[in-house]
């Protein structure tokens, strides 16, 4: 499967992700047909372009001159009565109601009774079912995207002239890492903002990445400062491993028996610590004491630091962010004289630069074939090897 990292550095909108996705190398005329199934009065123009010098895809959806207003249940039947898989129809909903949700909240309604205009209209429907399409046949499994640049001044929308970012955009990217820039114009979409905050990760701050290739999607507008582009970094997921936000959570304790800390270590481990460790310190008046140090995701911390308080017998913790940068690895099963052995093999990369034999299958296959836990170990690289 496929990942697929979006920088926002010039904000983005359903036309831009379309444009990235479909630069990636899907076929232009597959594309066509598979959104002819929509039955929509639409003419779809795709051409390479350039902005500031920077070429890459824009895809403009021609529609009627028609203003055409559609609740939930109107969007709902278009897209359930297509020959789009399952997958893609989930998706696509989805989006939909997370926009439509957004704008109920903005107007003090329910999800029932509000009408979209330009969120609703055809070229909304091409951009986020057309979106989901090309996710599927990208093979697609993971989006993410960096930060998003919203722009800044002023919208023209059928409700008058809004601030950027217009309510709407504001209540989808609630929670969500966003900046402005000089850029007098609106550079964030609520289309665009629906499908990043429906099926994407945001991730704060820019990962490592071991990418493929790149696509780029164009914006209509041709901005003041910067490039009016959307970018998307496509790879193998198996060799993106976002940053992870970390933390680590100390206590210093001196009045616990040795016992009960080292259960605990047990404790914090099943609980979803990445590493969790005793060191002898010396604490006020000389006393010798244990520091509990304990690693883990951002999302754990809490009832770590709540089993740390009923488990043990400190009366304080300290928690603080850290980074960490780890390698992929996998583990391999080998047969050594018919006895199985699990190998940890670490990448860098593609490189293999640690090779670690599981110590437990090796002193059993030692046992059983009557041969030094030291010969078993060599054996078991060399089959790597």
């Amino acid at each position: 499967m496929k990942y697929v990292y979006f920088d926002c550095s010039a904000g983005a909108s359903g036309d831009m992700i379309l444009a990235a996705l479909l630069s990636l190398g899907v076929p232009v005329e597959d594309f066509k047909k598979a959104i002819n199934s929509l039955k929509l009065n639409v003419d779809i123009q795709v051409k390479k372009a350039k902005s500031k010098g920077f070429s890459g895809l824009k895809v403009k959806v021609l529609t009627s001159a028609v203003s055409i207003e559609r609740n939930f249940l109107d969007v709902e039947q278009i897209i359930t009565r297509s020959k789009f898989s399952p997958e893609v129809k989930e998706k696509a909903l989805a989006i939909f109601r997370r926009l439509f949700q957004a704008e109920s909240r903005v107007h003090g309604t329910n999800l029932k009774q509000i009408h979209l205009h330009e969120a609703a209209a055809d070229d909304a429907l091409v951009d986020i079912v057309g979106s989901c399409w090309l996710l599927e046949k990208l093979e697609i499994n993971s989006i993410y995207f960096s930060p998003v640049n919203l722009g800044s001044g002023y919208v023209q929308t059928q409700h008058g002239l809004l601030p950027v970012p217009p309510p709407a955009v504001a209540e989808l990217m609630t929670g969500i890492p966003v900046y402005n820039t000089e850029e007098p114009t609106e550079l964030l979409t609520p289309t665009g903002a629906a499908i990043l905050t429906t099926l994407g990760k945001c991730l704060p701050k820019r990962p490592q990445l071991v990418y493929e290739k790149v696509g780029s999607g164009l914006g209509q507008k041709e901005l003041k400062f910067h490039p009016n582009i959307l970018r998307a970094f496509y790879g193998e997921e198996k060799l993106f491993e976002p940053a992870r936000q970390i933390q680590v959570v100390e206590a210093t304790i001196d009045d616990s028996s040795p016992q009960l800390l080292g259960n605990f270590i047990n404790q914090a481990l099943s609980l979803g610590a990445l590493e969790a460790y005793l060191t002898p310190v010396v604490m006020k008046k000389n006393r010798l004491g244990t520091k509990l140090t304990l690693i883990a995701e951002t999302d754990k911390i809490d009832k770590l630091i709540e089993a740390v308080f009923r488990e043990t017998t400190t009366i304080g913790v300290r928690y603080f962010p850290v980074e960490r940068r780890v390698l992929r690895r996998e583990v391999k099963e080998i047969q050594i004289q018919g006895q199985k052995v699990r190998v940890k093999v670490s990448y860098l990369g593609e490189e293999p630069v640690n090779i670690q034999p599981e110590f437990d299958d090796c002193l059993k296959a030692s046992e059983k074939l009557q041969l030094p836990l030291k010969k078993i170990m060599n054996l078991a690289i060399k089959k790597i090897y």
